[in-house]
């Protein structure tokens, strides 16, 4: 079993994020005592299983004080296993290093830095508050706090980015000597700012590919579309269909062929933080997930799940995909999402 805990509060909201957050910072108290009420009544309905990771993402967790964490932490201790992995996301104009030697002495292990860029211009344009400074300076408190498995986020396909972009970026990453890089596409989200503005966009396989080669000659090897170095063992859960418990407003929790979607508002979940929508996911849909998210990463997809055993005849024969006896797998994850429709 795998945990998700939703922190909703931002110290401000970036043109392009379509996640779930808020800026006013009026209702953490409220707020984390319905997180408590949430986490402790679905780890009653564990039934001795164990924990094997946790993330808690945003939103920032790192704009919240972090002795509201500790409740969090103390419940979910007696159902970790052993070498469970602890990962909270943190953005650097907000990381300091009392919260971060606080977090980990309640057993944090694994920290995500939101950088975006090491470009001031690239910054501004994304609406973070921060400085290229900054994430250097978060980084070496991370490893002040005794963290060793550290990750900064990275955003290309801007308006902004091409080679000279690309190849700065890439020079200050390895500045930073860190474990892990996450690489996103900038996308264009409904109901956010930046949507429809496609001038603020450049697609380009080939700037794609310059980066992800950039990072995997770092030495931090490519295992999924977006990630690169130490293999997060959470996010390699949700790639593979793992059940996992959703904490907090916005979460979704997967349990078997029913999915959990709580409340998308901060108010509605305080005064009832158990309420779930429960959708009921078919075999056909459970089964595309898995081609989906398996072709985006190094697990591959079953053989048997694949719908459409002409077309992957087709993608065997012409080298698009490479099998073992039991899977398949693709090393163009750029194409995953074209493959998979073919496949399904």
């Amino acid at each position: 079993m795998r945990v998700y805990i939703h922190i909703p509060f931002c110290a401000s909201k970036c043109p392009y994020c379509a996640f779930g957050s808020v800026t006013s910072l009026d209702l953490i108290k409220q707020y984390f005592k319905a997180l408590e009420l949430d986490l402790k009544t679905q780890l009653q309905n564990l039934n001795a299983q164990k924990i094997k990771s946790v993330f808690i993402g945003g939103g920032t967790p790192s704009v919240v004080n972090a002795k509201f964490y500790e409740p969090i932490f103390m419940l979910l201790a007696p159902f970790l296993s052993k070498n469970a992995e602890l990962t909270s996301e943190a953005n650097p104009n907000s990381l300091n290093l009392k919260w971060l030697e606080n977090m980990r002495a309640f057993g944090l292990n694994r920290i995500s830095i939101g950088s975006q860029s090491f470009n001031e211009k690239k910054l501004k344009f994304l609406g973070r508050n921060h400085s290229p400074k900054d994430t250097f300076k978060a980084v070496e408190y991370a490893k002040i706090a005794g963290f060793t498995n550290i990750n900064v986020d990275l955003m290309y396909a801007s308006k902004l980015d091409d080679e000279k972009m690309l190849k700065s970026e890439l020079e200050n990453i390895k500045k930073l000597q860190i474990s892990h890089i996450s690489a996103y596409a900038l996308s264009l989200e409904k109901n956010t700012p930046f949507f429809g503005h496609n001038e603020y966009k450049k697609d380009s396989t080939r700037l794609a590919k310059y980066l992800f080669s950039g990072l995997c000659g770092l030495g931090l090897r490519q295992y999924e579309i977006s990630n690169f170095g130490r293999i997060c063992k959470h996010n390699l859960g949700y790639w593979r269909g793992d059940d996992y418990i959703g904490v907090g407003a916005f979460s979704v929790g997967t349990l078997g062929f029913r999915r959990f979607n709580a409340p998308r508002s901060l108010n509605a979940y305080i005064k009832n933080p158990n309420f779930k929508n429960i959708e009921l996911l078919s075999k056909a849909q459970k089964d595309f997930e898995r081609v989906f998210l398996g072709l985006r990463c190094i697990l591959g997809v079953e053989k048997n799940i694949i719908k459409n055993k002409t077309n992957l005849k087709i993608l065997l024969e012409n080298a698009k995909l490479r099998q073992n006896e039991t899977r398949v797998y693709n090393d163009n994850f750029l194409l995953a999402d074209e493959l998979a429709g073919f496949l399904f």
